[in-house]
């Protein structure tokens, strides 16, 4: 049995079925570019996969070897690629800057930090295992755009309609280039290292031979457009880096812009962070002590159980440790299958983070009903759950040796939740307000009740929903 072969046995005792029969069919029989940095959701979607289930195998064949995690900062505008790395510890710039764009951007998780998977070199070699030899069109693919590019099969194609003159620049090589400039927007670039320069050729044609010269090395400074004139021009292009360049002079078409335009979903290094699958497999050393990663919005919920000291004193230690135990067993199910993860308990309390608040909000529903099933079984008398939803910015931190969450957002779902004492969920305005939890609580026959409420710690009153 080759080793492949092997691993995905394994895999098949640790993740989905389905899931894992599609991998390995994608590892087996698709071509090169495919296996090169694998959009997750989208390979869900095309293979009718729940996205939970796929991102989980993916997960769990990455830790046993079959494909390599990579943590991608993306340009928002162009969606290329600014920089990768195999550990999140590598995002550690305030920002990051993009050549093409004349841009800079703050690496904000939710936004443009993305995850994708590209096969090891143990399940399959591809072409991508050595990037130094893809053609043009293939290091744009496979290399300098991002999985939430949208690229046709045809880029090939559209690169060279788009594209004046390119060329192959080994380390430490120069070449010239002589070519005839359109009147138009014209831009050099290279992918490899990502420098830009655009030129703006107008005005009267010229005879007279125009030049211009680039040095390309690891450093991107801003640059001014050049303006030139339309007719013959004259290009130095010398490598200074220990890598192959391949810059090409662009004309910026309106089929390029569309192309930009081709978006899809990604896995965001927010939605990762906040599943519990990634948390058992890698959390432990996933940041560092001294990272502060923003988050724009991410919910955080809050439970802790009403009167469990009563219950102590009323069924004893023994069986009270075990109703504990079943309730924590029971809301880390729900949390997990709502795609939320589990940051930490504290005695009898759960902080759990969810992507978006309709999932934070199922999970709630479901945990108290749970809960009801618990006192009909007659196992647990007394049992009732307090639950506080809260959703807003926040930075992923590292505290007391495990990857955690910092906040205003966390100190109100905290203090949301402290003042639950029925059976009610409590939630803010932006958690009942996301048209997702809305559609869900009307289908659901709930309607939140809106209360002011003075929380500790939080200098003005808030609008706090009890849901009934």
């Amino acid at each position: 049995m080759s080793e492949a072969k092997s691993l995905f046995s394994v895999l098949r005792q640790s993740a989905d079925s389905g899931a894992v029969a599609a991998i390995e069919t994608l590892v087996q029989d698709a071509p090169d570019r495919a296996l090169a940095r694998v959009n997750v959701l989208d390979f869900a979607a095309k293979n009718g996969i729940d996205e939970e289930r796929a991102i989980s195998a993916f997960l769990h064949a990455a830790r046993l070897g079959l494909f390599e995690l990579s943590w991608n900062v993306l340009c928002p505008s162009c969606g290329g690629v600014i920089d990768a790395s195999v550990t999140l510890k590598s995002v550690n710039r305030p920002e990051y800057y993009c050549a093409w764009c004349a841009a800079g951007y703050e690496p904000i998780l939710d936004e443009i930090v993305e995850v994708t998977f590209t096969v090891s070199r143990r399940a399959r070699r591809i072409a991508a295992h050595t990037p130094d030899e893809l053609p043009l069109a293939e290091c744009f693919r496979q290399v300098f755009w991002s999985s939430a590019i949208d690229l046709p099969d045809h880029l090939d194609q559209l690169i060279e309609e788009a594209t004046l003159d390119t060329i192959e620049l080994p380390p430490g090589e120069k070449a010239l280039l002589s070519l005839q400039l359109p009147a138009q927007l014209i831009f050099l670039l290279d992918p490899v290292t990502h420098l830009t320069q655009f030129l703006d050729v107008k005005g009267e044609p010229t005879r007279e031979r125009q030049s211009l010269s680039f040095a390309f090395d690891k450093v991107l400074a801003p640059a001014e457009t050049i303006e030139l004139r339309p007719g013959p021009l004259r290009l130095s292009l010398e490598n200074r880096t220990d890598k192959r360049a391949l810059p090409g002079l662009w004309l910026a078409t309106d089929k390029l812009q569309e192309l930009l335009s081709r978006r899809r979903p990604f896995l965001t290094a927010k939605r990762l962070l906040t599943n519990q699958v990634f948390r058992d497999l890698y959390g432990t050393d996933t940041i560092d002590v001294d990272q502060r990663l923003k988050i724009t919005s991410l919910t955080f919920l809050f439970t802790d159980l009403r009167g469990s000291t009563d219950l102590y004193e009323r069924v004893g230690d023994l069986v009270a440790f075990d109703l504990v135990r079943a309730h924590f067993q029971v809301l880390n199910d729900i949390i997990a299958t709502e795609a939320g993860a589990v940051v930490k308990t504290s005695g009898d309390a759960v902080m759990a983070t969810f992507s978006t608040p309709d999932r934070a909000v199922a999970a709630a529903l479901r945990m108290r009903d749970a809960m009801h099933d618990f006192k009909d079984a007659g196992t647990g008398d007394g049992l009732l759950l307090k639950i506080g939803i809260h959703e807003g910015p926040c930075l992923a931190v590292v505290l007391d040796q495990r990857q955690d969450y910092f906040g205003r957002t966390v100190n109100i779902a905290a203090r949301v939740q402290d003042l639950a004492n029925s059976r009610s969920i409590l939630a803010t305005g932006p958690v009942v307000m996301h048209p997702g939890a809305s559609n869900l609580l009307e289908t659901s026959g709930l309607t939140p009740v809106p209360h002011q409420r003075a929380l500790r710690g939080v200098a003005e009153e808030m609008a706090v929903y009890e849901i009934p």
